[in-house]
């Protein structure tokens, strides 16, 4: 079930250019920087009231944020949805036939279970997300 606009991610080439205009700015807060190792990806999580911005930074030139840059330039990259239970909602999309990029979750920012959807249905790249318990 969703529950909550867990972030919106958002692709740069370089967080430490971008993170002063969350932060001075519009006075954001940075809640902190993460790296996640097995995505090849430095995150920065800036909290919006209830919801998160998390900048993308990619660590390895071969990386899917690097070549998503490449591709389409620094911006919008995804949208994530909060979901009581990820391996739930995956059963439930797999059953309506619903295209996934991920068929069993795994390991996102702040300790959370991630999957991704294929953009090629909703036209945007979605993720769901069980935050940590």
């Amino acid at each position: 079930m969703i529950t909550n606009i867990n972030h919106i991610g958002i692709a740069v080439s370089s967080i430490d250019e971008h993170i002063k205009f969350y932060t001075d700015v519009l006075g954001l807060e940075l809640k902190e920087i993460e790296v996640v190792e097995d995505q090849r990806a430095r995150t920065a999580i800036i909290m919006v009231g209830g919801s998160k911005i998390e900048l993308i930074e990619s660590t390895d030139p071969e990386g899917t944020i690097a070549r998503f840059v490449e591709r389409r330039g620094e911006g919008l990259h995804h949208l994530a949805l909060e979901v009581t239970d990820v391996r739930e909602a995956l059963e439930d999309l797999k059953k309506k036939e619903i295209q996934l990029i991920d068929e069993e979750p795994r390991g996102g920012v702040e300790n959370s279970s991630i999957a991704f959807l294929h953009p090629k249905g909703p036209r945007v790249l979605l993720e769901l997300v069980e935050p940590a318990k």
